[in-house]
């Protein structure tokens, strides 16, 4: 574990306030990945409790800041396994933040369609089942996590991504030690196989003329210097770079106010192999900063 207590000998004091205490709930639908979510959170440092009713967030939190090396990270696995509980998740993170505490909530999302493979695959029920079929149980907790869904940090749509893959994404994200700078994402995508569910921000860059149809440029990406330059130099490209950063800029302001960790902002083109994928690249490197991570994901590219 990292030390938060900082430079306590032999007898000292316990280290460490509430407020210096980060408390990551890790929620979601069940077999979205909460498991391996956990498992790399205690890879990283983090000290992972799993399935703990939310009426004891408050004490865990309060053990977490007295404990002698301190706990300065802290994830709670939370869900509808404890079904008389997971009601009062919401009262329970109201109540730790008027403490000063930092609370965040990273939700995992699945389809229906994944998310039935899953069960299906390793041959057990989903928690709410009963007496139903894999997706009665599927859309009742849909129904119960929506409201924690909805006030989410961090939405991750697990649909496509293996445990490396979700793995990697958590290391990425909270892997850092010490107080985190906002983790912008910037995801290029093609609107033909639909929008990123997991976007804050959805911005549209087909009104640029289509790399796809110049013959030359047809085989490569958007990463590639020849797509780059085109799509750079049509007529409103770099104009929209400058506005859209510029509206982002309070934007990106106002998470840092409200403690919010991360935000998604979605490109899409047609396809999601040139325009967007440029424009992303670019987009990344204007918002990236002394208080910004930007990290690019191309979530379409070599789909085609």
């Amino acid at each position: 574990m990292d030390d938060g207590a900082g430079g306590a000998g032999e007898g000292a004091p316990t280290g460490g306030s509430e407020g210096s205490t980060e408390v990551l709930v890790v929620t979601g639908m069940s077999g979205a990945g909460r498991s391996t979510v956990a498992d790399r959170l205690e890879d990283l440092g983090w000290y992972v409790v799993d399935n703990l009713p939310p009426q004891m967030l408050s004490a865990l939190a309060g053990l977490a800041a007295r404990a002698r090396r301190g706990l300065p990270r802290v994830a709670v696995v939370l869900d509808v396994r404890g079904q008389e509980f997971f009601p009062e998740v919401q009262s329970a993170l109201e109540e730790l933040r008027d403490r000063g505490i930092v609370v965040r909530v990273l939700f995992l999302e699945a389809s229906d369609e994944a998310l039935v493979r899953r069960f299906e695959s390793v041959r057990r029920p989903h928690p709410l089942q009963g007496e139903g079929r894999i997706l009665d149980g599927i859309r009742a907790e849909r129904d119960l996590v929506a409201a924690l869904r909805g006030g989410a940090d961090l939405l991750v749509d697990t649909s496509s991504l293996n445990v490396h893959e979700l793995g990697a994404r958590v290391g990425d994200v909270f892997g850092e030690a010490g107080r985190p700078r906002l983790r912008v994402t910037v995801m290029s995508f093609g609107f033909k196989y639909g929008i990123p569910v997991d976007a804050d921000h959805v911005a549209d860059v087909r009104f640029l003329p289509n790399p796809y149809w110049e013959p030359s440029l047809r085989a490569q990406t958007g990463r590639d210097e020849g797509v780059r330059d085109f799509v750079l130099r049509q007529e409103g490209a770099v104009e929209w770079l400058d506005r859209y950063v510029a509206a982002l800029e309070p934007v990106v302001a106002g998470y840092r106010r409200e403690h919010r960790g991360f935000v998604t902002v979605a490109v899409g083109c047609t396809g999601g192999k040139h325009r967007s994928v440029a424009l992303s690249e670019q987009l990344a490197r204007r918002l990236s900063g002394a208080d910004v991570r930007a990290r690019v994901v191309h979530r379409d590219l070599g789909r085609e």
